[in-house]
């Protein structure tokens, strides 16, 4: 053996003359470069030789399977050879080829033999194989199965067959003319197709060769029906229930029967069997295919068991049939709802009743059978109530708890029966239930207390609000009165205070209030429902007087003694800061109205002196000068800061002087300038001087007009009225009489500016002079000595004295 695969069987050389003829043998599939002989020692040349007489292998073949190596002068394989594929079903696979040498030119033949190997299994041409046996065949009948073929040769291609265990088949091998074998089946038990319908067989044929190779092929046997079977039913009695309303057509069942034979043996129709009564045929209908059972027309009444019979029958050559039973029970419908009738029923029950107080008394019935007959109660009310049962579907309604109409006026009770149906059927009614009121609820204030307020100064009869109270009962016992509780407060009776509106609960004042006075005081409105008996509450009412400015601040200090200014005497010498004196005011009022505050409303230097708002301290703004005047003149004013705001004010005489004098001079005079005029006297002396520009241009305009418009020979003077002139000629023979008219102006502190113009002229009496119009002490010296009149100041009379100025009338007393 050359190689792992290769075996040299056989060399033989024929020496003949030239010619020679090589034989060699190789296992087919050998694989590429395998040595198989050596072709140049088998010629008697060398390897060498070859190459030099140019040696060449010619084949017909296509592919190069073999070939000579020159280098060893071996013949190798060039591919792997197929024997099955070369030489198909030949017993001998032979390659031939031609061996060509040059000089001297030789021929050899070589003739290489492709052993065979057991390189393929046996394969059934046919594939698997299907037989279809009848059922009736018996024991022993045969069938033929087809011969496996292998493409080797030898004993690579005997085979022998096998088949899977079968109860019902068994394996023989059957012998033809040419005296080949063939595998043959042979039954061995009767079929039976209801059994099973299919056999499921395997077939195996194994080769010969080492190692064997085998083939198989599925062998399915179908088994053949005959008509050897009646149709069964399912169940040996079926049973439906179908309601008495049922309308034609409704489905009953679908009885079902089977038949295991096979094609028209299996098929089945279904009937109505002559075992059923004729006159309940007409109830029913049988579908022939699928076995539906219908109702076909109206089975009478509930409670009723229809007894039928049912036939099922196969479509056979000699049909077989079988009969079943069919119970129909006719059930009772729940096509009848319950009934309430309502038997008694009170209009109203009192929010008092006792619990199980019978309010209403009614009845339930129901016309259907059975469970669908029986009915059930029930009750949704959400209040205190409950139902109870009496006898043979007698319910009650009665109450379960208190009542109470304020919260709850009316219930709707609602009373629902139902059956014992499948869906149940209910009836719902509702009782209206009215709580009749009862006076049970006192009156109610929100609160217990309430504030009012009011302004003093009101009116009498103002209205100062109202009270009221809440009374939830109905009718009478809702109506509420209003009394004022006449108890005392601050010493007085409410009733002399206030008054109270019986039905609505408005309080108006009595009186004005004055908060100085009375700043508040409480008292008691008591509230009476109309119920019998009736009910009562009180609430406390709490009122506060609001007070107004109406109080201007009150100086106490310093004040006027003789009606003469208050002097302070300051060293010349003193410091800024130095603390003149303290203005001390008080207000009446309350709150803001009394928050006093104080001013410089005028002084003479209203750059030396200052004074603090809150305190009321005047002290010096600056040094004392030496060009100050000795004699200052200080207005303080004190004002609230009520809306509108109060004030009062305080003239003070201010002494600049470092020693006390013993007698303190006149402040009562004009005021005494010092060396600087401020900017607000400035603005009054422009406003003073144009106010007297324009009177002046006023008057010569008039003047003017009235010359115009005279005679000239009338004048003023000759128009006089003849009592004009006899009173003139009186007072001219009268010596003591004097008469002259004068214009008089006059400074009112510096805050307005007034013009007179004034006549004067002694009275009836010839000792007094009469005058009218607003003047100070000072004013009258200084108009008596204009007219020529030298009076002592004591002959002057002031009448309506307040402050320093004189109102209306001023009399002067000429001795």
């Amino acid at each position: 053996m050359v190689g792992w695969r290769v075996a040299v069987l056989c060399l033989w050389v024929s020496c003949c003359s030239a010619a020679r003829q090589l034989e060699y043998s190789v296992l087919e599939e050998t694989v590429r470069s395998v040595a198989v002989g050596n072709v140049s020692a088998d010629l008697g040349l060398s390897a060498a030789a070859l190459r030099l007489r140019n040696f060449r292998l010619l084949s017909s073949l296509r592919e190069p399977y073999f070939g000579v190596d020159l280098a060893s002068g071996s013949l190798v394989v060039r591919e792997p050879a197929d024997r099955e594929r070369l030489c198909g079903t030949k017993a001998a696979c032979v390659l031939t080829y031609e061996l060509v040498l040059e000089d001297p030119l030789e021929l050899h033949k070589m003739r290489v033999h492709v052993v065979d190997i057991n390189d393929n299994s046996p394969v059934f041409p046919a594939g698997d194989v299907q037989l279809h046996i009848p059922e009736f065949l018996l024991p022993g009948a045969r069938f033929t199965l087809p011969n496996a073929l292998d493409a080797d040769e030898g004993s690579n291609g005997v085979l022998t067959y096998t088949l899977s265990p079968s109860q019902h088949f068994r394996l023989i091998m059957g012998s033809r003319v040419d005296g080949s074998e063939y595998p043959e089946l042979v039954l061995e038990k009767a079929l039976d197709r209801e059994q099973r319908a299919t056999h499921q067989l395997l077939l195996t044929a194994k080769d010969g060769g080492q190692p064997a190779r085998s083939g198989e092929a599925q062998v399915t046997i179908i088994v053949v029906d005959t008509n050897d079977n009646a149709p069964v039913f399912e169940r040996t009695v079926y049973r439906a229930k179908v309601p008495e309303t049922a309308p034609n057509g409704t489905l009953l069942l679908r009885v079902q029967a089977s038949d295991p034979d096979e094609g028209s043996n299996g098929e089945i129709r279904y009937s109505l069997s002559n075992s059923t009564l004729v006159e309940l045929r007409h109830y029913f209908h049988v579908h022939p295919r699928n076995g539906e059972v219908r109702v076909a027309a109206s089975l009478g009444l509930p409670e009723t068991l229809l007894e039928a019979y049912i036939e099922a029958r196969d479509e056979g050559t000699f049909g077989l049939a079988s009969t079943v039973k069919l119970l129909v029970e006719v059930t009772d419908v729940n096509d009848h709802a319950p009934e309430v009738n309502l038997l008694t029923l009170s209009s109203s029950v009192s929010e008092d009743a006792a619990p199980g107080t019978v309010i209403a008394l009614f009845s339930l019935r129901d016309e259907d059978l059975g469970p669908n007959g029986k009915v059930f109660c029930s009750m949704s009310s959400g209040g205190p109530f409950k139902l109870k049962a009496s006898f043979d579907n007698y319910y009650s309604l009665l109450t379960d708890g208190p009542l109470d109409r304020e919260q709850v006026s009316e219930y709707h009770v609602l009373i629902t029966a139902s059956d014992g149906g499948s869906p149940p059927l209910s009836t719902r009614r509702t009782v209206t239930v009215s709580v009749a009121d009862v006076n049970d609820n006192s009156p109610n204030f929100s609160q217990p207390q309430q504030e009012l307020f009011v302004a003093e100064n009101n009116d009498p009869g103002a209205s100062l609000g109202r009270v009221f109270a809440q009374d939830p009962d109905l009718g009478e016992n809702g109506l509420v009165f209003y009394e004022l509780l006449d108890i005392i407060s601050e010493r007085q009776t409410a009733s002399s205070l206030v008054a109270v509106e019986s039905t609505s609960g408005a309080i108006t004042a009595k009186i004005s209030f004055d908060f100085e006075q009375l700043r508040g005081f409480h008292f008691q409105v008591e509230a009476r429902d109309g119920g019998i008996p009736p009910r009562s509450a009180a609430v406390t009412v709490n009122l506060f007087v609001v007070d107004r400015n109406d109080n201007a601040p009150v100086i106490l200090f310093p004040l006027p003694r003789n009606g003469s200014v208050p002097v302070e005497i300051v060293p010349r010498s003193a410091r800024t800061g130095h603390l003149v004196t303290k203005v001390v005011a008080e207000d009446a009022d309350s709150g803001s109205n009394a928050w006093l505050s104080y001013h410089i409303f005028q002084a003479s230097d209203s750059s030396l002196f200052r004074i603090s708002a809150n305190m009321g301290e005047l002290r010096t703004a600056r040094f004392i000068l030496p060009t100050d005047a000795v004699k200052q003149r200080v207005v303080v004013v004190v004002r609230d800061h009520g809306d509108p705001s109060l004030s009062s004010s305080v003239t003070l005489g201010i002494l600049l002087s470092n020693f006390a004098p013993q007698v303190l001079p006149d402040f009562e005079d004009t005021w005494e300038r010092g060396g600087h005029l401020s900017t607000q006297n400035l603005y009054l002396v422009i406003a003073l001087a144009s106010i007297s520009f324009l009177f002046l241009g006023c008057l010569l305009f008039f003047v003017c007009i009235k010359v115009n418009q005279s005679p000239a020979c009338c004048s003023q003077s000759c128009c006089r009225s003849s009592e004009e002139l006899r009173q003139g000629r009186k007072m001219a023979s009268n010596p003591c009489m004097t008469s002259a008219t004068i214009d008089v102006t006059t400074v009112e502190r510096l805050s307005q500016t007034y013009l007179y113009r004034a006549s004067l002229g002694l009275g009836s009496d010839n000792n007094s002079l009469l005058l009218c119009g607003e003047y100070s002490a000072a004013d009258l010296r200084n108009l008596a000595t204009g007219v020529g009149l030298n009076l002592p100041i004591s002959c002057i009379h002031i009448r309506n004295r307040k402050g320093d100025h004189v109102n209306v009338n001023a009399m002067v007393s000429k001795s």
